[in-house]
């Protein structure tokens, strides 16, 4: 490799190291699960409000109960077999999806914030996600499903490499 080629030219899309936290299984599970239930309820609460309902509402909850169930079922498992991340001295990793499935690399030279947020139900199940804001058109990294304190300690990693990192991540 010539001394002109930049470093990001030698990274390369790569399986990430490590998986997000077990208790994502729980927190995906449980947030598609609360979707699947308003469905359900209100489709439950027609079919039980109408003298004569149509034979269609019956067989479209019957139909969405066996997808929830399936859903519930796949979805989480795949989801944290999908799932990864690292971080390396040269650039974030992170993999992600389940149907549709994104691989991205930032590096760490183009990293311009770190935060870690966390919605209710994700402090309910103890976890954290961390977005990483590049220079990068594409926007944002996310690493969903990680425990809270990996978190904390993934920004402060981050920001700590980012500051020994020279240039203004442009």
């Amino acid at each position: 490799m010539s001394e002109a080629e930049s470093p990001a030219l030698r990274l390369r899309l790569r399986p990430p190291g490590h998986r997000v936290s077990r208790k994502a299984i729980g927190h995906w599970a449980t947030s598609a699960g609360a979707g699947w239930l308003v469905l359900i309820a209100g489709q439950a609460v027609a079919l039980s409000m109408v003298d004569d309902p149509p034979s269609w509402l019956s067989v479209t909850l019957v139909l969405c109960c066996v997808f929830a169930l399936l859903h519930l079922l796949v979805m989480p498992l795949w989801r944290y077999r999908v799932h990864r991340w690292e971080v390396t001295g040269e650039a974030v990793y992170t993999q992600s999806g389940w149907l549709k499935q994104e691989w991205r690399i930032a590096p760490i030279s183009r990293i311009q914030t770190v935060d870690v947020e966390r919605g209710p139900l994700e402090q309910l199940f103890g976890l954290s996600r961390i977005t990483v804001t590049t220079a990068s058109a594409a926007g944002a990294l996310r690493i969903s499903g990680l425990d809270h304190d990996r978190a904390v300690a993934l920004a402060d990693e981050l920001t700590r490499t980012t500051q020994a990192v020279p240039g203004d991540a442009t």
